[in-house]
């Protein structure tokens, strides 16, 4: 892993593969989540001739918090730490947490404005037209959200509570700690080198605080910011009809809300499934765009 030093001060942890002179993969993690790859992702991107970068979003692993109290990463705020020079494809993450787990990248990835594409499955807005955002959610879920629209003092106990466990757990852990938010097809690839790497990125993002989960989850129960009619770039959404983490009513507002979007909207698949079983194909809509 390598240190950037930013103009700022701040310090942010990246890790980069794959050939110099190729166009650039900016993955994006999800909640909580590291600069820790995944297998399955890395290996797609190689064989597609891709440079994976990888990076820990303020406050998580090694890169230094946003400055000031929460409120400094939000709207197009939030992504400035990873805008890469010229063209780069981006997709979002699809991590979970052993609680309230859902893909936390939305608000990340969204607003930045590269010239650029980006493919993913995240969390609607909060205060989405249309929607009720926590309805299809797993308990554990809904529990955190009901803290997080109390505010940090409300919601950080929990999130430090939570981190000590997975510091150290194992995929047993994980599938356990999970138990609400895991319909059967995402249990069954949570399992040997993906539940291997689930658990070394959460071990890594929450090693020094768990400054970067809460700000996510503050995050997300505020507006973003932005208005998705403004994303003028191709965009990609996979949704599975399954998933606990990210209802498939999120999956299907987004589609219906981001201008020119190419949803697949996927019936069976759940969070972690659609991730890993169709990663490649997430990634050749991206590689025939460059």
């Amino acid at each position: 892993m390598t240190t950037l030093e930013l103009p700022d001060g701040r310090r942010l942890d990246i890790e980069i593969s794959g050939p110099e002179d190729a166009l650039p993969l900016v993955f994006h993690h999800g909640t909580p989540g590291s600069v820790k790859r995944f297998r399955v992702i890395e290996r797609a991107a190689h064989e597609r001739g891709l440079r994976l970068v990888t990076f820990s979003r303020p406050g998580y692993g090694d890169s230094h918090p946003a400055a000031g109290p929460f409120g400094r990463r939000r709207g197009r705020g939030r992504g400035r730490d990873a805008r890469p020079a010229g063209r780069a494809a981006v997709p979002g993450g699809r991590l979970v947490r052993r609680r309230a787990a859902r893909a936390g990248d939305g608000p990340h990835c969204c607003p930045i404005g590269w010239p650029a594409h980006w493919s993913s499955r995240v969390v609607a807005p909060w205060d989405a037209d249309g929607l009720d955002f926590l309805a299809g959610m797993g308990a554990q879920n809904i529990d955190e959200f009901g803290l997080a629209v109390r505010g940090e003092a409300a919601v950080r106990p929990g999130l430090e509570a939570e981190a000590v466990a997975l510091r150290q757990a194992t995929v047993a852990d994980l599938v356990k700690g999970m138990e609400t938010l895991l319909p059967d097809v995402d249990r069954a690839v949570l399992t040997d080198e993906y539940g291997a790497d689930l658990a070394a990125n959460f071990a890594e993002a929450l090693r020094l605080s768990v400054d970067g989960w809460l700000d996510d989850d503050l995050a997300f129960v505020r507006p973003w910011g932005f208005s998705l009619a403004d994303i003028a770039v191709p965009t990609f959404v996979w949704q599975g009809s399954e998933d606990l983490m990210v209802p498939f009513a999120h999956g299907q507002w987004l589609a219906g809300h981001i201008p020119g979007v190419t949803a697949h909207l996927e019936s069976g698949e759940g969070h972690l499934s659609i991730g890993v079983g169709a990663m490649g194909a997430m990634l050749d809509e991206l590689v025939k765009l460059r």
